[in-house]
Protein backbone atom coordinates (compact mmCIF):
# COMPACT_ATOMS: atom_id res chain seq x y z
CA UNK A 1 0.00 0.00 0.00
CA UNK A 2 1.45 3.44 -0.95
CA UNK A 3 2.36 5.87 1.82
CA UNK A 4 -0.18 8.53 2.73
CA UNK A 5 2.21 11.43 2.18
CA UNK A 6 -0.46 14.09 2.63
CA UNK A 7 -1.31 12.86 6.14
CA UNK A 8 2.22 11.74 7.04
CA UNK A 9 4.73 13.75 5.00
CA UNK A 10 8.25 12.43 5.24
CA UNK A 11 9.98 15.55 3.98
CA UNK A 12 9.37 19.18 3.04
CA UNK A 13 8.41 18.49 -0.58
CA UNK A 14 5.46 16.36 0.60
CA UNK A 15 3.83 19.06 2.76
CA UNK A 16 0.51 20.16 1.26
CA UNK A 17 1.33 23.84 1.78
CA UNK A 18 4.66 23.46 0.00
CA UNK A 19 3.07 21.60 -2.92
CA UNK A 20 0.38 24.26 -3.32
CA UNK A 21 3.02 26.98 -3.02
CA UNK A 22 5.06 25.37 -5.83
CA UNK A 23 2.02 25.43 -8.09
CA UNK A 24 1.41 29.06 -7.15
CA UNK A 25 5.00 30.10 -7.83
CA UNK A 26 5.38 28.10 -11.04
CA UNK A 27 2.13 29.18 -12.67
CA UNK A 28 2.33 32.60 -11.04
CA UNK A 29 5.49 33.35 -12.97
CA UNK A 30 3.39 33.52 -16.13
CA UNK A 31 0.98 35.92 -14.43
CA UNK A 32 3.82 38.18 -13.33
CA UNK A 33 5.29 38.17 -16.84
CA UNK A 34 1.92 39.08 -18.35
CA UNK A 35 1.29 41.90 -15.91
CA UNK A 36 4.79 43.34 -16.18
CA UNK A 37 5.23 43.01 -19.93
CA UNK A 38 1.77 44.16 -20.99
CA UNK A 39 0.98 46.85 -18.43
CA UNK A 40 3.99 47.41 -16.16
CA UNK A 41 2.08 46.07 -13.17
CA UNK A 42 3.23 44.00 -10.22
CA UNK A 43 1.39 40.88 -9.07
CA UNK A 44 0.07 42.82 -6.05
CA UNK A 45 -1.21 45.63 -8.29
CA UNK A 46 -2.98 43.05 -10.44
CA UNK A 47 -4.51 41.36 -7.40
CA UNK A 48 -5.87 44.65 -6.05
CA UNK A 49 -7.10 45.75 -9.48
CA UNK A 50 -8.81 42.40 -10.07
CA UNK A 51 -10.53 42.33 -6.67
CA UNK A 52 -11.58 45.93 -7.20
CA UNK A 53 -13.13 44.99 -10.56
CA UNK A 54 -15.33 42.52 -8.66
CA UNK A 55 -16.09 44.90 -5.76
CA UNK A 56 -16.18 48.45 -7.07
CA UNK A 57 -17.00 51.17 -4.59
CA UNK A 58 -15.48 49.43 -1.56
CA UNK A 59 -13.33 51.08 1.06
CA UNK A 60 -9.62 50.32 0.84
CA UNK A 61 -9.84 48.39 4.13
CA UNK A 62 -12.52 46.11 2.65
CA UNK A 63 -10.44 45.65 -0.47
CA UNK A 64 -7.41 44.69 1.65
CA UNK A 65 -9.45 42.05 3.43
CA UNK A 66 -10.80 40.56 0.20
CA UNK A 67 -7.37 40.51 -1.46
CA UNK A 68 -5.75 39.10 1.72
CA UNK A 69 -3.26 41.97 1.96
CA UNK A 70 -2.49 44.20 4.88
CA UNK A 71 -4.06 47.66 4.89
CA UNK A 72 -0.82 49.61 4.59
CA UNK A 73 0.32 47.69 1.51
CA UNK A 74 -3.11 47.96 -0.02
CA UNK A 75 -3.10 51.71 0.52
CA UNK A 76 0.34 52.04 -1.12
CA UNK A 77 -0.78 49.82 -4.00
CA UNK A 78 -3.91 51.93 -4.50
CA UNK A 79 -1.75 55.06 -4.61
CA UNK A 80 0.41 53.46 -7.30
CA UNK A 81 -2.66 52.37 -9.28
CA UNK A 82 -4.11 55.89 -8.98
CA UNK A 83 -0.80 57.37 -10.19
CA UNK A 84 -1.01 55.02 -13.21
CA UNK A 85 -4.56 56.22 -13.89
CA UNK A 86 -6.11 52.79 -13.25
CA UNK A 87 -8.33 53.63 -10.27
CA UNK A 88 -10.25 56.56 -8.84
CA UNK A 89 -10.79 57.42 -5.20
CA UNK A 90 -14.10 59.11 -4.46
CA UNK A 91 -14.92 60.57 -1.04
CA UNK A 92 -18.39 59.85 0.30
CA UNK A 93 -20.34 63.13 0.05
CA UNK A 94 -21.73 62.84 3.60
CA UNK A 95 -18.35 61.93 5.15
CA UNK A 96 -15.29 63.00 3.17
CA UNK A 97 -13.04 60.86 5.40
CA UNK A 98 -14.67 57.76 3.90
CA UNK A 99 -13.16 57.15 0.46
CA UNK A 100 -14.54 54.57 -1.95
CA UNK A 101 -12.40 53.09 -4.70
CA UNK A 102 -13.43 52.49 -8.33
CA UNK A 103 -11.73 51.40 -11.53
CA UNK A 104 -11.10 54.14 -14.06
CA UNK A 105 -11.93 53.50 -17.71
CA UNK A 106 -8.26 52.71 -18.29
CA UNK A 107 -8.38 50.33 -15.32
CA UNK A 108 -11.35 48.54 -16.90
CA UNK A 109 -9.44 48.18 -20.17
CA UNK A 110 -6.36 46.79 -18.40
CA UNK A 111 -8.50 44.35 -16.41
CA UNK A 112 -10.35 43.35 -19.58
CA UNK A 113 -7.02 42.65 -21.28
CA UNK A 114 -5.32 40.70 -18.49
CA UNK A 115 -8.21 38.73 -16.97
CA UNK A 116 -8.88 36.46 -19.98
CA UNK A 117 -5.16 35.75 -20.28
CA UNK A 118 -4.93 34.67 -16.65
CA UNK A 119 -8.13 32.66 -17.05
CA UNK A 120 -6.36 30.84 -19.91
CA UNK A 121 -3.46 29.98 -17.56
CA UNK A 122 -6.01 28.63 -15.07
CA UNK A 123 -7.67 26.58 -17.82
CA UNK A 124 -4.30 25.17 -18.90
CA UNK A 125 -3.54 24.09 -15.34
CA UNK A 126 -6.67 21.94 -15.13
CA UNK A 127 -6.84 20.90 -18.79
CA UNK A 128 -5.74 17.32 -18.08
CA UNK A 129 -8.48 16.82 -15.50
CA UNK A 130 -11.92 15.50 -16.40
CA UNK A 131 -15.00 17.54 -15.51
CA UNK A 132 -15.58 15.20 -12.56
CA UNK A 133 -12.00 15.60 -11.35
CA UNK A 134 -12.28 19.39 -11.58
CA UNK A 135 -15.52 19.29 -9.59
CA UNK A 136 -13.91 17.03 -6.98
CA UNK A 137 -10.81 19.24 -6.79
CA UNK A 138 -13.02 22.30 -6.31
CA UNK A 139 -14.88 20.55 -3.49
CA UNK A 140 -11.66 19.36 -1.84
CA UNK A 141 -10.07 22.81 -2.05
CA UNK A 142 -13.17 24.35 -0.44
CA UNK A 143 -13.04 21.78 2.39
CA UNK A 144 -9.32 22.37 2.97
CA UNK A 145 -9.91 26.15 3.01
CA UNK A 146 -12.73 25.75 5.52
CA UNK A 147 -10.43 23.63 7.71
CA UNK A 148 -7.63 26.21 7.43
CA UNK A 149 -10.09 28.95 8.41
CA UNK A 150 -11.20 26.88 11.42
CA UNK A 151 -7.59 26.28 12.50
CA UNK A 152 -6.94 30.02 12.38
CA UNK A 153 -10.15 31.06 14.17
CA UNK A 154 -9.33 33.15 17.21
CA UNK A 155 -5.61 33.35 16.44
CA UNK A 156 -4.00 36.80 16.69
CA UNK A 157 -3.30 38.44 13.32
CA UNK A 158 0.16 38.19 11.85
CA UNK A 159 2.33 41.28 11.50
CA UNK A 160 1.60 40.95 7.79
CA UNK A 161 -1.70 39.47 6.70
CA UNK A 162 -0.11 37.46 3.92
CA UNK A 163 3.42 36.39 4.87
CA UNK A 164 4.13 35.14 1.35
CA UNK A 165 3.24 38.45 -0.25
CA UNK A 166 6.22 40.15 -1.86
CA UNK A 167 7.58 43.14 0.09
Amino acid sequence: MPADTLAQPGHQAEFLLYRLYRIHVTAGRQVVQLCESLHGMTRREWRVLSFLAENEGVLSSELAERAMLDRARTSRTLTTLADKGLIERRPKPSDRREVHVFLSEQGRRVHGDIFPRIRAINQALVADLSAGERELLDTVIARIQARADALLAGAPPLARDNPDDEP
